[in-house]
Parts: structure tokens; sequence; C-alpha cells
């Protein structure tokens, strides 16, 4: 629409309004196109910034710092940071930080707002992801380094709701990538391709409990499609945050799903890492859902080589995603708790728990039941973040059931 079509008729207020969309529309569609274009030409690895994508940068930059933006991205990208790292470029695949910031220019809702185009990210524009990092993560400093890798064993973790009052299902997932290959917004068609059918390998030689099926998402049907999405098994394409950090290109080649005969463990294959390992099963036994997804993980690791920084952890396209990578869920019903956002928040804090609405980030709770985790994984090793996560939810439940009494 026009102003010319708009007419009179419509206050002044609402014009400019609509001027500053079609802007920002039209800054977001230049974002997007420069970070597909800049991906054909990662491998010139020309160590430059060309003219045109650092105009856009910087038109990005102004509009983001003139922005009413809460997101960490925007708070740590000072004029001085931006300024120091707007002309580097990642060695190996030519990542700049428009490949960083795009999500978070475009969309000034962000929570956090940054993504890492390759592993190499991390370091090159190290003044920005750390800070970021040290935010999101509480405490993580840049001198820190994430403990090695320690499991344990989930039995040691009891039902925390044998009866079935509170937790609907538990889930428990990690992100890995895959060495040698960058994240989303590099990755060419051809990468995409190599990637599924090295996943895909591997996934099908699992065996025991873990022994399933590999289902492309090209040329799957689309009502079985539409039944998995419907059952929690399987993720739909990236929304506009992802989409615009450039998670969503080739889209649906190179993705799929690979899903066990008992449909209680699964692998999403180049959703938003390369590899997303997921464990989940009605009711609340964290512990068993804990070791599946360990014994899963286990044995992929013995098919691929995955890509683990000594000080970052295991590497992942969302920096909020770091360290363990794990995220441990419950969907569960707190009906007297939901009732008090100020002493469900509090609660929250005090056990570093994140709550989001049914289908995850960015969604609404349905019928009552929300979707809570941890909010750590980083500083921890995994054993430490299970049991954080346990503790938690116990005391949910425990404050739940004073609340009901009272």
């Amino acid at each position: 629409m026009s102003f010319s079509k708009l007419g009179s008729a419509w206050p002044v207020s609402f014009q400019i309004q609509h001027l500053k969309m079609l802007l920002h529309s039209k800054l977001r569609l230049q974002l997007l196109g420069r970070c597909a274009q800049l991906v054909v030409n990662r491998h010139a690895s020309t160590g430059s910034v060309d003219k045109e994508v650092m105009e856009q940068m910087e038109e990005g930059f102004k509009k983001l710092a003139e922005s009413k933006s809460k997101s960490l991205l925007k708070k740590h990208l000072t004029k001085e940071i931006f300024e120091k790292l707007k002309a580097k470029t990642t060695p190996s695949f030519n990542s700049t930080l428009l490949h960083c910031i795009s999500s978070g220019m475009c969309n000034h809702d962000s929570g956090v707002g940054l993504y890492a185009p390759d592993p190499e990210a991390y370091n090159v524009f190290a003044d920005l992801f750390d800070p970021v990092i040290e935010e999101y993560h509480k405490c993580f400093k840049k001198t820190d380094k994430q403990p090695a890798t320690a499991f344990g064993k989930g039995a040691d973790f009891e039902n925390l709701d044998p009866d079935g009052h509170f937790i609907v299902s538990t889930r428990v997932r990690c992100g890995r990538a895959v060495k040698g290959y960058p994240f989303n917004p590099c990755l060419t068609e051809a990468d995409y391709l190599e990637l599924e059918s090295k996943i895909c390998g591997a996934v099908s030689s699992l065996t025991g409990e873990y022994k399933g099926k590999y289902m492309p998402l090209t040329g799957m049907d689309k009502c079985l499609q539409e039944q998995l999405i419907d059952d929690h098994y399987l993720f739909k394409e990236g929304d506009r945050f992802l989409a615009s950090a450039g998670a969503s290109r080739f889209w649906p080649t190179g993705r799929g799903i690979f899903l066990n005969s008992a449909k209680n463990f699964l692998v999403w294959c180049n959703e938003e890492d390369h590899i997303r390992i997921i464990s989940m099963e009605k009711g609340g036994d964290l512990g068993k859902v804990y070791d599946r997804m360990v014994g899963g993980v286990e044995a992929l690791g013995k098919q691929l080589q995955f890509n683990r920084d000594e000080r970052l952890g295991f590497l992942t396209f969302c920096p909020t995603n770091l360290g363990t990578s794990i995220r441990a869920s419950v969907h569960i019903k707190l009906p007297n708790l939901m009732c008090d956002p100020d002493e469900m928040k509090k609660l929250a804090d005090k056990y570093r728990l994140q709550i989001r609405g049914t289908s995850g980030e960015h969604s609404e709770a349905k019928g009552g039941v929300h979707d809570i985790s941890n909010q750590r994984r980083m500083g921890l090793t995994e054993y430490e973040i299970i049991k954080e996560m346990h503790d938690g939810i116990k005391g949910l439940i425990e404050a739940e059931c004073k609340a009901r009494s009272a």
C-alpha cells in the first residue's frame, strides 16, 4: 500500500509508522539478500568486506542503535565494538559481522539477536560474543573454561512425578556440530546434502532400542509431515528469527528426522544445528530420559567427529546453546503457581529455570501446560545441569502443592 492510496483519511501518525515498517522490511530483505550472496563467495576468503555489505551493516547498526530494542546484541554492540569488528572476516569461511548480527538487526524484539555463522566466529568476533555469553549464561567470563564432558548416571535421579499429577512429558536434547563445516548462514546446498548423507549414515548404524528410520523432508508426504509436527516429533521451518539469521536457506534440502521404533529417541538433521539429539517420553522420569539421550550421543560420536572448543565446549549456531548444549525440559501443569506470575518468576530465577509456551520459544501456553527447562548450559558438567534441573522441578512441584493447600 502506497501513501497515495492511504489518503488523507489516515492519521499522520499512522502514515509515519507505516513508512517505518516499509523501510524496516526493505532493510530486512537487503540484509538477507546480502547474506545469501556472501555464502556464494565464501570460499574466496578475500579477508575483506565489500562496500555494499559495509553500507548495509552500518545502516542496520544505526537503526538498531536508535531502536528501543532490549536485546543483548544492542546492549553489547557498542559503536566502539562495531567499528572494531565491522571489517573482520573469519579465515576459513570468510564470514562477516553481518552474518552474526543480521537476525538482531532485522528483529528488534530479539532476546539475544546474535548467531555464529561458523565455529571460527566465536574467536574472530569475541569482543561481541564474549560479553553476550557472559550475561546470558550467568557470569561465564572470558577467562572461564567449560569443564570436561561428564555425563554421570541418570539413574541417580528419582522420578519427579510417578503418579502423573503434574508432569505431562519429559525431553532432554543436545546439539552437535560436525567438524569441518560452517553453520547455517555459510552452508551451501552441496554442504547440506553432504552433511545429511553423513548424518543419515551414522543414525542408520544405530542398534538396539535406538534402531529406527531416517526420513528426509525433501519428498516427505505432507500428511505425514503435519502429523509428525502435531505429535511434537518434527520441527517446522525456522521462525523469522532463524530465517533472518540464514537458517532456512535451501529449505527443505538436507533436512530430515530419524525416529526410533519406540518413538522416544530422535535426531534432527540440519534444523538449527547440524544435529539435534533428542530423548523423550510421557511422564516425569528425567533420569531415564537423560540416560537414553547419553547412549545415543555416545553411539553417534563413534561415527561422527563433533566440534568442541576447549574453552566454550560444544560449538553451536546460537551462543545460548554452547557448553554442554543440553536442554532438559518438562511439559508441566502448575495452575496455582501460574496464577501468580511474580512468584513463578521468583522461583524460576531461584532454580535457574526458563519458562516457555507449550511449543517452545516464542509460543503461548496451551491448556495451562508450560515448557520449563534449565537455563544454564555452560560452566557445569552435563550431570550437574541435569541435577540442577531435577532440583528445580522438584522445588516447583513442592511450591505448587503448598499453593494448592493454602
